[in-house]
């Protein structure tokens, strides 16, 4: 058992062939399509969602209270892993769910705003500016403050400080981009 749950790779496949199992099996009786796909957006929403709230909520205000030496297990380590999942979870959360609203139908006329698709598209456009956000402004930084580009001490710091800035943004955005996800009954 302990080699089984020791394998991440091994327990993430045998989850994914659970899922497709029940989906198949006892899912909604109608489009297998929608349904996977809808899976696969609150899947990657979890894990993307999941390691903002992680950053904002336990690294970056535990991070000032590590002892110096021990600051390098977070940021040649921990961080660098938890940025790729984080980047990557932006991404296929977007994808997804343009996937989501286009095999629905109603993709144009959220991005649209138009009114049955106003909340949903409010949350579609949140969520799109903070992937934005990810690519291009927090791991751009992060990668000057983790040292994984050369930069100086100065530029580090202020990378650091614009990385922070923007994911509290994030933070801040999600709370309502969250409301309108869950409170979208479909138009």
């Amino acid at each position: 058992m302990a080699k089984f749950f020791g394998n991440l790779h091994l327990v993430l496949l045998v989850g994914l062939l659970l899922a497709i199992a029940v989906i198949y099996g006892v899912g909604p009786n109608g489009d297998f399509m929608q349904a996977t796909f809808r899976w696969l957006h609150a899947f990657f929403g979890i894990l993307w969602i999941g390691l903002l709230y992680y950053f904002n909520f336990v690294q970056i205000p535990t991070m000032p209270k590590v002892p110096a030496e021990l600051k390098p297990g977070v940021s040649k380590f921990i961080a660098p892993s938890a940025l790729f999942f984080f980047r990557w979870g932006a991404a296929l959360t977007v994808l997804t769910g343009l996937i989501v609203a286009h095999l629905a139908g109603y993709l144009v006329q959220a991005l649209m705003l138009e009114r049955p698709y106003l909340l949903i598209g409010i949350g579609m456009w949140l969520a799109l500016i903070m992937a934005f956000n990810v690519w291009f402004v927090i791991w751009p930084a992060q990668k000057k403050a983790l040292g994984i580009v050369e930069a100086d001490d100065a530029t580090k710091a202020s990378a650091a400080t614009r990385a922070m800035i923007f994911s509290r943004t994030n933070t801040l955005l999600s709370i309502a981009m969250l409301y309108c996800m869950v409170n979208f009954n479909g138009g």
